[in-house]
C-alpha cells in the first residue's frame, strides 16, 4: 500500500512534469482528413482493465479511479481524456520511483513501516466510517429530523420594506415629506439613497426577521403597518426613511432546502456514535497520563 505523504510529493512532481502537455495538447492542431468517425466507446472499462504496466507490472483502470480521488491530483479544466492521460503518466511515475525505493530497500526500515501501519489503519478507520455514513442517511431518517426540526421552530414575523438612507436629518425630512406627498418610493430611493446594496432595486431589503437589521432600524420598521412611511430613523448608519411593503409569519424551510444540513447531522452523528462505541467496547490503557505530583512530607515540630 502506498505511503499517502510519498503519492502527495511524486503526484506534485508529476502533474508539473504533465501540465506542459496539456497546454501543448490545447494548442490549435491541423486534424487529419478522415473519411469515416469511429463511434465513441461509451462502456465502463473494468476495474481490471490494464492501462500500462512498469517493468512487467501492470496498472489497472482500478489504480487510476483510486489516484483520481487524491485531492492533491485534482485537475479542474481538464477533459477526461487529458486527465486519463495524466493520471496514467502520475501512476507511471509512481510505480517507477516505488520500485526503485523497493530495491533500496527503504520499505525494510522501522520508520516506514510505523508509517505504513498508521496510513492502513487511517485508510481502514476511513472507509469503515463512509460505509457507516452510507447506512445511516435513509429517507426515513432523512424525513425523521426535518419532522423534529420543523416542530422545535418558533413562528418568527417577517417584514419586506424599503428604505432611503441618508446623511443628515434635514434631508431625510425632506425625502419622507416628498413620498407623504405622493412622490414614488421607489424612484425617489434610485435618486437619492446612499445605500449602495439597495439603491438600484428602488432600495428594496427583501424579506428580514427582526434581529438581521441593527435595533433602531428593526423597532421602527416592525412597528409599522404595510403601506406606512416612516419619519426619519437614525441608526449608526445615517437617517433612514422606511417603507413596510408586508408583513407575514417567516414560512418553514421546505425538506430540500434542508436535506444537505441534515444528511451532514445524520453522517456526523453515525460515525461519533460509532467511534463512541468502539472506544466503550474496547480495553484501553494509557500510559502516557503525567504522575501525581509528589506531596511534600509533613514537617516535624522540634521540642
Amino acid at each position: 500500500m502506498p505511503n499517502t505523504a510519498l503519492l502527495r510529493r511524486a503526484s506534485a512532481l508529476a502533474l508539473m512534469l504533465a501540465m506542459p502537455g496539456v497546454a501543448l495538447a490545447q494548442a490549435p492542431q491541423v486534424a487529419p482528413a478522415q473519411t469515416s468517425t469511429p463511434a465513441a466507446n461509451t462502456a465502463t472499462p473494468s476495474p481490471d482493465t490494464v492501462v500500462a504496466s512498469v517493468n512487467g507490472k501492470p496498472i489497472t483502470q482500478g489504480d487510476l479511479a483510486i489516484a483520481s480521488d487524491d485531492p492533491a491530483l485534482s485537475l479542474p479544466g481538464v477533459d477526461e481524456a487529458q486527465k486519463k492521460s495524466l493520471l496514467v503518466d502520475y501512476m507511471v511515475d509512481l510505480r517507477v520511483g516505488a520500485q526503485a525505493a523497493e530495491a533500496a530497500k527503504i520499505g525494510d526500515t522501522p520508520e516506514f513501516k510505523r508509517k505504513l501501519a498508521y496510513f492502513r489503519d487511517k485508510l481502514l478507520l476511513d472507509d469503515y466510517l463512509e460505509q457507516e455514513a452510507k447506512r445511516a442517511v435513509t429517507p426515513e431518517a432523512e424525513h425523521a429530523i426535518y419532522d423534529q426540526t420543523v416542530k422545535l421552530m418558533k413562528p418568527e414575523e417577517e417584514v419586506h420594506a424599503r428604505h432611503i438612507l441618508v446623511d443628515n436629518e434635514g434631508d431625510a425630512k425632506k425625502i419622507a415629506a416628498r413620498i407623504k406627498g405622493g412622490e414614488d418610493f421607489a424612484k425617489v430611493a434610485a435618486e437619492t439613497s446612499k445605500d449602495p446594496g439597495s439603491k438600484a432595486e428602488g432600495g428594496d431589503l427583501g424579506w428580514f426577521t427582526k434581529e438581521r437589521m441593527v435595533p433602531d432600524f428593526a423597532n421602527a420598521a416592525f412597528a409599522m403597518k404595510p403601506g406606512q412611511v416612516s419619519d426619519p430613523v437614525k441608526s449608526q448608519f445615517g437617517w433612514h426613511v422606511i417603507k413596510v411593503e408586508e408583513k407575514r409569519t417567516k414560512p418553514q424551510p421546505t425538506f430540500d432546502e434542508l436535506k444537505e444540513q441534515i444528511d451532514q447531522h445524520l453522517v456526523r452523528k453515525a460515525q461519533q456514535d460509532l467511534i463512541l462505541k468502539l472506544r466503550a467496547d474496547a480495553k484501553i490503557d494509557r500510559t502516557d497520563a503525567a504522575p501525581a505530583a509528589a506531596q511534600p512530607a509533613p514537617e516535624t515540630k522540634k521540642p
